[in-house]
Order: structure tokens, then sequence, then C-alpha cells
């Protein structure tokens, strides 16, 4: 399918009268065909300034999140009925890893953390931990956690540590917009490492795939998808200071307490859009819609240097229901005096708009032990690194 076509109109209450006027949204699907990453569409990335595109690892189907040992081996996870965890290394330091090596099978796996020698996994249902032998394959598996939501729309389940040693779980809606008869549903889960327990930390996030913590002043963020079928340009993506205990307001508001007219709150709490907002927290910035962030990443200022420290990077996976398509980039998230200030281009061009075509997706962030940054692409089978170049680190 090469161009845009207009899937459906639906028509809808508008939010802001209060006799239920309809309005008409048109809903679009577009799904770029997938062309070869080969080296010549590499080198034509658009890369900010003083940094540097090349490929890590590539035939790798479709590589998801990932995390890094100490000893720098990359563990990478590949969803799907068939899922399982592929290990990467550059023992020869020559920036291309070698052949991967499959240390666990294992169905649905999406996330992955690594602490104090124990790798933690994330199926749709369950999380395990093992731990990390020497030769950097896995130990036996120990189910941590098995009743998780059931997955719907939204099955990736991603895992992070936070500053203080806690572990969390983002568990995405089962749905487009609609109340979640699971309240731990579209929210983030803060985990006991020993199985032993788990608390809803935030809700009314639809699926925050992607989130991380500022390195100064440790302030959780994270970036959430859209609701789908409400035009091109709604509902955009959101950056949102994850705060224990608070609401985000899916599915009834977003962004700043915009309405989702396909969904009032009164048939679900008696509350009208606008006082459903209040008690939610808006969205501190926003990318455009239907771009699907996926992951975000603090570098250290080991190879990315000062002035970059305290910014973040955020990949794009890209858009498969808007006419014309967004994303499929990773972005730049500034921030000015510990706040989050603007989103910018840090790397454009997976998507190429002569032939209306793509050659990646970016998806999964880690740090590599040598401070460059591994960027994985579950389209075309890479993972690419990101770093700068002696010149532009002097």
């Amino acid at each position: 399918m090469r161009t845009p076509f207009a899937l459906f109109t639906l028509l809808l209450p508008l939010a802001a009268q209060e006799e239920k006027a309809p309005v008409s949204i048109t809903g679009n699907v577009f799904r770029p065909p997938l062309v070869p990453a080969s080296e010549e569409r590499i080198t034509g990335l658009k890369v900010a300034e003083g940094f540097t595109v090349t490929v890590f690892a590539k035939d790798l189907g479709k590589p998801r999140m990932m995390a890094v040992s100490p000893e720098g081996r990359v563990y990478v996870t590949r969803r799907g009925e068939n899922g399982d965890v592929l290990m990467l290394q550059d023992k020869d330091r020559d920036g291309l890893a070698e052949e991967p090596t499959t240390v666990l099978s294992l169905p649905h796996v999406h996330g992955i953390a690594i602490r104090e020698g124990t790798v933690y996994l994330a199926a749709i249902r369950e999380v395990y931990a093992a731990q990390l032998r020497e030769d950097g394959s896995f130990g036996p598996l120990k189910k941590l956690y098995v009743d998780l939501p059931d997955a719907g729309q939204h099955p990736n389940r991603t895992l992070g540590f936070g500053p203080s040693g806690s572990l969390y779980l983002s568990i995405g809606s089962t749905c487009n917009a609609a109340p979640e008869p699971n309240i731990e549903s579209a929210t983030f889960v803060e985990l006991e490492t020993d199985g032993k327990g788990r608390r809803i930390h935030a809700a009314g996030l639809r699926n925050t795939i992607g989130f991380a913590w500022h390195p100064e002043t440790l302030r959780m963020y994270g970036v959430d998808h859209g609701i789908d079928w409400l035009g091109d340009d709604a509902q955009r993506e959101e950056l949102n200071e994850i705060k224990s205990g608070k609401n985000y307001g899916w599915p009834f508001v977003f962004e700043d307490g915009k309405p989702n007219p396909a969904r009032d709150p009164k048939e679900h709490n008696g509350k009208s859009w606008a006082e459903h907002a209040k008690e939610c927290e808006p969205s501190l910035l926003t990318l455009e819609a239907h771009s699907a962030p996926m992951a975000m990443l603090f570098p250290s200022a080991k190879q990315f240097t000062k002035d970059f420290h305290g910014d973040a990077l955020v990949t794009l996976h890209g858009s498969w229901n808007r006419g014309k398509p967004s994303g499929y980039s990773v972005m730049r998230l500034r921030f000015k005096n510990g706040e989050p200030e603007a989103f910018e281009d840090f790397i454009t061009g997976f998507y190429l708009e002569g032939d209306r075509s793509h050659f990646g997706r970016p998806c999964g962030l880690a740090e590599w032990t040598d401070g460059t940054v591994l960027m994985s692409d579950d389209s075309g089978g890479v993972i690419y690194r990101i770093w700068r170049s002696k010149e532009a680190l002097e």
C-alpha cells in the first residue's frame, strides 16, 4: 500500500457543547513499505552535528528492547510467540558486534533490565528474574509475577530501575480508549524484586513504553502513545513527568485537558470532561500525533559530553494511521534548568519521502559501556551505534 486512504468517518459527540452535537473525524491508514537498510541509505541519514551513526549489528530480525551488562554484553529481546533474547558482544572493540547468541527462548518477552548480576524480563503476564552467569548466559528463570493484566492492544511491557533501586513496569492499555476492568491496565507498577508485592505508581497512561529518570533532578519522565482514530493530528503524543499516585487522564482527557469526544466520563464516574481534567496531570510537552514514542534515554557525559548531559534521546517508531507519516526518527529532548524545554530532530531520514517507503523504525535505546548509544530497529533488523568523533569531542 503506497498511498493513504480514508478508512472511515466517525460521528462523535462534541465535548464542548451541552447538547451532544456530532463531530466528524476521518481516520487514515498508511503503512510505508519496507526497503533494505543499504549503506547508501544509512549514509544518507541526517544526524545532529558532531554525531555519527553506524551499524553495530544487522540481520537480527526484529530486535526491540536492550540492556547492557557491566562487561559490555548487549542483550536484546525479540517479542512474539517465538520470542527470545539475543546476546551480542564486540570483543575486539571495532564497533561491530560478532555473531549473536540466543541465550533464552521465552514467548512474548519484551522488557529487560539488569541490576547487580541479575537480569529481569517482562512478558505479557509474567515477570522473571535470572542470574547472569560468568559466560554471559542466563541461570534458571525464576517467576516473580504471573498475574499481570491481559495483553489486548498493547502487550509490550517494559522494565526500568529507578534511582532508589525500585523496579518499575509499564503496563499498556488493552484497548484504544475505554475504561479498563483491571485497575493495573494503563499504569506504571512498582515491583518488589523478590516477587512479594507490587503497587500502582501512576495511572491513566495509555501506553508509556519509553521512560527514564533525569540524571540531576531524578524525576521520572515517560512518553505516552496518544489515542488513535481522532484524526491525523490528534491525539498528540505526550511527555509526562510520572509522579506517584497521579492520574494522566486516559481514556477521557489528554494533553492539557482536551476531551476525548468518543469517551464521556459521565458514563463511567458521573464527572464532566472538565471535572475529570482537574483531577489529572497535564502533559509537559507533546510530539506529532501517531509518531509512536518507544524509548527514552539520558546519555551520560562519558561520550556525549557535558553539553548533552541532562538532555534525553527519544525514539519515534513511526505512524501507521496517519495520511502523512510522522515519526521514523530520533528526537533530542532538551532540558533547561532541570525542566523539559523542547523536542528537536536528532536523527531523521528512515522514512524516504521520494518513494514513500522506509528502511528503519527506531525502537530501543541503551548506553554501551564506552558511552556510545545503541538504537534498535525492529523493522530493518539493525542495531545502530550513535557516537561522537574525536574531533567533535575536542
